[in-house]
């Protein structure tokens, strides 16, 4: 067992091969400790528990012992800490579009599904070319308004424009592509 306070560590300085020494003898029971608690992320946990831990070395007294006391309880309380968080936190979930019944169909969408697609091309041959490329490229390819702009040299509101008025143009020409007021 070693002592905490050696010669070579400055008062109110922890020694670093006490600090080495502690930590490989418990960071393996600390993490399975985290673990076993199921902590979100034990082994990041069990890092700071060492983190605090290395400044109090030079204040613990009993050797490893006495470290390994002062460790459990930090791994403890950070324990509790999070228990605590998770218990305040409402659970999040991840967001699944095609489980959401608040969607429905896009204007494109309604297009396609009631028209062929001979009659589709005769609707977009009614519109100027840069809103059929926009048309093309936002929904056909879909790409991002950003790279749409990159693409066709022109900026984001533009293209936002662009494709705002042929939609719009394409909701004249086909009244059941409407969208529903909600």
């Amino acid at each position: 067992m070693h002592k905490v306070k050696h010669e070579a560590a400055t008062p109110g300085q922890a020694d670093q091969g006490i600090f080495c020494d502690a930590y490989r003898e418990f960071s393996p029971a600390i993490l399975n400790y985290l673990r076993a608690r199921d902590v979100e992320d034990p082994e990041g946990m069990t890092q700071e528990v060492f983190l605090a831990l290395y400044p109090q070395l030079p204040e613990v007294h009993g050797g490893l012992k006495g470290i390994k006391s002062l460790a459990f309880s930090i791994a403890h309380a950070r324990y509790v800490d999070e228990h605590r968080r998770r218990l305040k936190t409402p659970p999040t979930t991840g967001y699944d579009a095609d489980a959401d019944p608040r969607c429905c169909d896009s204007a494109e969408d309604q297009l396609l599904e009631a028209e062929g697609s001979a009659q589709v091309m005769a609707l977009l041959g009614t519109l100027q070319h840069d809103q059929q490329e926009v048309i093309a490229l936002r929904i056909v390819a879909d790409l991002s308004v950003e790279t749409t702009a990159e693409i066709m040299g022109k900026t984001p509101g533009a293209i936002k424009q662009l494709q705002r008025r042929a939609l719009c143009r394409l909701r004249k020409l086909r009244p059941s592509l409407r969208e529903e007021q909600s």
